[in-house]
């Protein structure tokens, strides 16, 4: 049985660290596990620009405890009057990694986002050309399509017409929770990867509904049936390359949780790597953690693994109950549980 794990240092390929006290809460979170991360840029305003995206780098560092050694990658956030120009000068001045799609009203602070993909095909024109990806939030927002199907019916009738339209185009299908996903991702080209979350992964949409409404389990894209979930533990152990790290951590304000209408999220970030782990110890696919924690990430977006390795121990440790932020607090995913393996 193994009892512990050296691997590289990984990165987590989405992340939601926000802005002002909550940013200065939660970043080093992620800075303890990670060595960079995919910062997303849904901020209000968004981070539509190579000056708005410098100036967000830049606050994220200065919150970071000087003994962490973290990157934060920065997005542009995608809307329809995108400027590709824009695009274009952040990836050649190293401030943009690369670009999201959000459909509009699809999730947290979107309402700025894409209302048809054409819209931004100027732009995706100069990222094809320049080998920047684009990250998809994977869902569509009409009201005619259930909110378990809306993935499903994205890749039908977006991401497949859009891969034909952009064969080169270096394609994230971000926080998939479907089978169909998973299954389309395994079997696509080398130029569509995949970002997959230790909460997908964990639970199914029962978990929203035991015993009443449990709000702290309620994220976008909605968890799905029994079948999803086993589905995306079968690709992400697989040791297939297609598939690698994005925790989609996302936290939000106790109060904004447990609300008539509460917001969509959950804050994983102080147990990520355990509850990864969790999964592929279950899984005995330990000998396949460190290629989807630490290698297939930066593969696909052509940057060099890191050099520095850490070391897991199967030693459990209780994630906190809450996490205080100014004169509230935060739930993390795992509140107040133990788990079976800590980060020296």
């Amino acid at each position: 049985m193994t009892e512990r794990l050296e691997i590289i240092r990984p990165d987590d390929w989405h992340v939601h660290l926000r802005d002002g006290v909550m940013l200065e809460t939660v970043v080093n979170f992620t800075a303890h596990q990670f060595a960079r991360a995919i910062v997303m840029p849904n901020l209000a305003p968004p981070i539509t620009t190579v000056e708005a995206g410098r100036a967000y780098r830049e606050r994220i560092k200065s919150v970071v405890r000087g003994e962490l050694n973290f990157e934060p990658l920065m997005t542009c956030y995608l809307t329809d009057g995108i400027d590709p120009e824009e695009i274009r000068n952040g990836y050649a001045e190293g401030v943009f990694t690369a670009a999201k799609l959000y459909p509009a009203h699809a999730t947290t602070n979107s309402a700025h986002g894409v209302t048809d993909v054409k819209n931004i095909y100027p732009a995706l024109k100069v990222m094809q050309g320049l080998g920047m990806p684009l990250l998809v939030h994977g869902e569509v927002t009409h009201s005619d399509v259930d909110i378990f199907d809306r993935e499903a019916v994205f890749i039908e009738q977006v991401l497949i017409p859009l891969m034909k339209d952009f064969p080169a185009l270096k394609i994230v299908f971000e926080h998939i929770t479907t089978a169909d996903a998973a299954d389309f991702v395994f079997e696509g080209p080398d130029t569509l990867g995949a970002t997959v979350t230790p909460h997908h992964l964990e639970f199914n949409r029962n978990a929203i509904f035991q015993g009443g409404i449990r709000p702290h389990y309620y994220c976008l894209p909605i968890a799905k049936r029994e079948k999803h979930r086993l589905a995306l533990r079968r690709v992400v152990t697989s040791g297939s390359k297609k598939f690698f790290l994005g925790t989609d951590s996302a936290p939000h304000a106790v109060g904004a949780k447990e609300a008539a209408c509460g917001c969509a999220g959950l804050f994983n970030a102080p147990c990520a790597l355990q509850s990864y782990l969790k999964t592929f110890d279950e899984e005995g696919a330990l000998d396949k953690f460190e290629a989807f924690a630490s290698i297939n990430g930066p593969n696909f977006y052509g940057l060099p693994t890191n050099t520095e390795t850490i070391i897991l121990e199967k030693s459990p440790v209780r994630i906190p109950e809450a996490i205080l932020v100014d004169d509230t607090h935060v739930v993390p995913f795992h509140a107040g549980e133990a788990m079976a393996w800590n980060l020296g």
